[in-house]
């Protein structure tokens, strides 16, 4: 994981954790976990079950300030300049609970499990994300097996 995000994301898995918020890391960090060569990603995205939940004062006396909020999430910047999105999106409330403790150096982290992430990437349809499940296809082959015949038309379209 690069290091410049690093600060901003033990702090606030700190202050996630410290309230017992049930989340999950996804997006860039969450591919950064599960792959060889991860792409380089400037933000933190978080999963949530409710953004109602999100400690809104203990973020912000930990030095994030709240930049905005939107129909599925909530965006911040850490104290370091790192952005954060929440969301609560509700196609990934189950996902949030199968989430996966990870050690990166002293920090442990919930993040999504490989197949959600997976599915998630698809359900995104950007351009960026498809080539993020593709390469996580790529690295562990036995995830094709978990596509549906959508998901495979969409993969199909990638240029070879």
């Amino acid at each position: 994981m690069e290091r410049s995000k690093e600060p901003d994301l033990a702090l606030l898995i700190g202050v996630l954790s410290e309230v017992g918020l049930p989340y999950a890391v996804i997006g860039g960090v969450a591919l950064q976990v599960h792959q060889q060569d991860p792409r380089t990603t400037l933000d933190i995205d978080v999963a949530v079950p409710r953004r109602i939940e999100i400690p809104r004062a203990r973020l912000a006396a930990a030095g994030f300030r709240e930049t905005g909020r939107h129909e599925h999430s909530d965006n911040w910047i850490g104290p370091q300049g790192t952005p954060v999105q929440f969301t609560d999106d509700p196609a990934l409330t189950e996902a949030v609970g199968r989430a996966i403790e990870v050690c990166i150096g002293e920090l442990i982290l919930r993040v999504l499990r490989i197949d959600d992430l997976l599915h998630e990437k698809l359900r995104s349809k950007r351009l960026q994300d498809l080539a993020g499940a593709q390469a996580l296809i790529e690295q562990h082959p036995d995830l094709e097996r978990t596509l549906d015949q959508d998901e495979r038309a969409l993969l199909d379209q990638l240029p070879g």
